[in-house]
């Protein structure tokens, strides 16, 4: 069974949360992927994906509210309003990055990886060794893999 680090990218491009949000769509664009790792002194903290730079341009939902008496009572979570908020204004990876991660070790086998990737959505999940980031596999490479091994 192939594992992860048989189908993986191993030359990664990262991003730190400082990195500007103009030059992630940069690099999205410039190299036509569509997830990139979040790293800090060679950690991996994140990932963020077009989809959380895309939000970036959403439209605020107001929360609903009602009023009772002299009160006023969110129908929703405040924290879901802050959380639309830091993503509309930032400017940022670290403003617009989502907080999920899920990371695999060199050894994990693909269907484990393609597993991970279908019950999520992940367009790419990170491979990690050691703490440090040694490589990404894409939905990409999965497919590649399946017309190697003639599957489709």
């Amino acid at each position: 069974m192939l594992k992860a680090s048989d189908v993986m990218t191993k030359d990664v491009i990262t991003v730190t949360r400082k990195t500007d949000v103009r030059e992630l769509a940069e690099l999205f664009v410039t190299h036509r992927i569509s997830s990139i790792p979040v790293v800090e002194d060679g950690v991996l903290v994140g990932m963020v994906t077009e989809t959380d730079l895309i939000e970036k341009d959403r439209n605020l939902h107001i929360p609903t509210v009602f009023s009772l008496f002299d009160g006023v009572f969110y129908l929703e979570s405040g924290k879901v309003l802050e959380q639309q908020l830091k993503k509309i204004t930032g400017h940022t990876v670290g403003d617009i990055c989502s907080g999920k991660l899920a990371a695999v070790s060199p050894d994990t086998e693909i269907s484990t990886i393609a597993d991970l990737m279908s019950a999520n959505r992940y367009n790419a999940v990170p491979v990690v060794q050691d703490g440090s980031l040694v490589g990404i596999v894409a939905r990409i490479d999965l497919i590649r893999t399946m017309i190697a091994q003639g599957d489709v």
